[in-house]
């Protein structure tokens, strides 16, 4: 492809920065020409703008931005089409983190009830996406980042089929850092035997030219302690794992300690990037000189208290500062658009159809994975089975994210209650109840559910 057209979905978004600081950089023959904006905030796509301006003064000329209110006119003819969206914004996500816990359960936004909510209200309006990006870009690759992005990408392959990539940039963040830990000086070396669902997977093997450093780092308590997983989960845990569990998995092996610290938070995390982002939507004129120095302070200061509330738990600690750069899908989303637009192979973890990989799931559930990507489009590695800890976990939430995609399709109340209920970090059924009831009668986006 000689012209390369991306659009994003959710145009508006905090993080649109990143990816359009990384299409900037790209020098690689081929790079992307044209990114278009989507939103239906004409306010947020507003400021993102600005800050796109100013990031691309130095480099003009390279890269046409444009924006859009329009869904069919945005993704018109485009090559590839990045799903980023928060249906109900940061409002409903305060419902999701804070209503469970008012009952005395985990609320965050992907996992347990919140990420329950959070997949009830997104579901309906991605398959309608879906529909008008299958009518007027029927061609085009849809690399999914929307949360919970292994549930959201299942649900927009109903339409789109194979053309679904889902993304996330926890295994990216994961194996960086344990590739920093364990001392690896040449990083493109490595392969990660990285397994699971999206946001409960764990890190297998970490090898090096063949070789596997991870059963070195997980000896070494010095090196385990120097960085987040480390931190986060002890060094006992994971060498009885004998794996490093994506940070996610928090909350299922230390529920008490999470569910404290989240009950002793004065906001959720929600109600602390609100606070954040108003720094930087907020002011009487976002698109004002300075939209990029403002935006950057803002990423500082919310990578710096991403998973603060489970960091308390683990013993209060700091971020290291080689966490702090951001990002990391929009590495992997890059990396998509060079191997499928110009044949450029590349080994990536992305949620794609399970296909035969794991014996305990069915083909067509989405789990998280090693997969190469190239001009043909993207073809699922081969998996060693689930280890013995992981497969109760697994089974366990997909059934309960199948239970909630049907739940969307149908706007059955009764099947969202089923599958709320059934979720391992919901300890009542009479509870699940009624943290669904609050959260409907909060959000207007769950008003569908009868």
């Amino acid at each position: 492809m000689d012209r390369v057209i991306l659009t994003i979905l959710g145009g508006g978004g905090f993080r649109v920065p990143l990816v359009h600081a990384a299409l900037l950089a790209d020098d690689e023959p081929g790079r992307v020409t044209e990114l278009r904006l989507f939103d239906t905030d004409s306010a947020r796509l507003g400021a993102v703008a600005a800050v796109c301006a100013e990031q691309a003064a130095s480099r003009p000329g390279r890269l046409s931005v444009t924006t859009h209110l329009d869904l069919a006119d945005a993704v018109r003819g485009s090559d590839f089409v990045f799903s980023a969206i928060r249906v109900g914004g940061l409002g409903a996500r305060a419902h999701d983190e804070t209503i469970p816990l008012r009952h005395g359960i985990i609320g965050q936004e992907t996992v347990g009830a919140g990420g329950i909510a959070y997949a009830l209200r997104t579901i309906p309006v991605v398959r309608r996406m879906a529909r008008t990006i299958r009518d007027v870009a029927p061609d085009a690759w849809v690399i999914n980042f929307t949360n919970p992005a292994g549930m959201v990408t299942e649900a927009l392959r109903a339409d789109l089929g194979d053309r679904v990539i889902g993304i996330c940039d926890s295994p990216v963040g994961l194996g960086r850092r344990a590739l920093r830990a364990a001392g690896v000086e040449h990083p493109e070396r490595a392969e990660l035997d990285y397994i699971g669902l999206n946001h409960l997977g764990w890190l297998r093997a970490l090898r090096v030219d063949g070789v596997d450093v991870l059963p070195d780092l997980l000896a070494d308590p010095e090196r385990l302690a120097g960085f987040e997983e480390g931190r986060l989960f002890g060094a006992a845990w994971l060498r009885t794992l004998g794996a490093l569990p994506n940070e996610y998995l928090h909350p299922y092996y230390f529920t008490r300690e999470t569910l404290a610290a989240d009950a002793a938070a004065a906001r959720s995390r929600a109600q602390v990037i609100a606070d954040q982002q108003r720094d930087f939507y907020g002011v009487p004129e976002p698109g004002a000189p300075g939209a990029l120095a403002r935006w950057d302070d803002v990423r500082l200061a919310r990578e710096r208290t991403y998973m603060a509330t489970n960091r308390e738990a683990s013993g209060s600690f700091d971020r290291d500062e080689a966490d702090l750069q951001g990002g990391g899908y929009d590495q992997v989303a890059l990396a998509i658009v060079h191997a499928i637009a110009h044949d450029r192979p590349a080994t990536l973890i992305l949620n794609t159809a399970n296909g035969s990989r794991l014996d305990e799931l069915d083909a067509d559930a989405v789990i998280e994975a090693p997969c190469l990507v190239d001009g043909t489009g993207v073809h699922p590695l081969p998996a060693d089975p689930l280890p013995q800890y992981a497969v109760g976990l697994v089974t366990e939430v997909k059934s309960v994210e199948r239970m909630t995609l049907a739940a969307a399709e149908s706007g059955s109340r009764r099947r969202a209650w089923l599958a709320m209920a059934c979720h391992p970090l919901v300890d009542s059924v009479a509870v699940a109840r009624q943290v669904l009831e609050d959260l409907i009668a909060a959000e207007p986006d769950l008003g569908y559910l009868t």
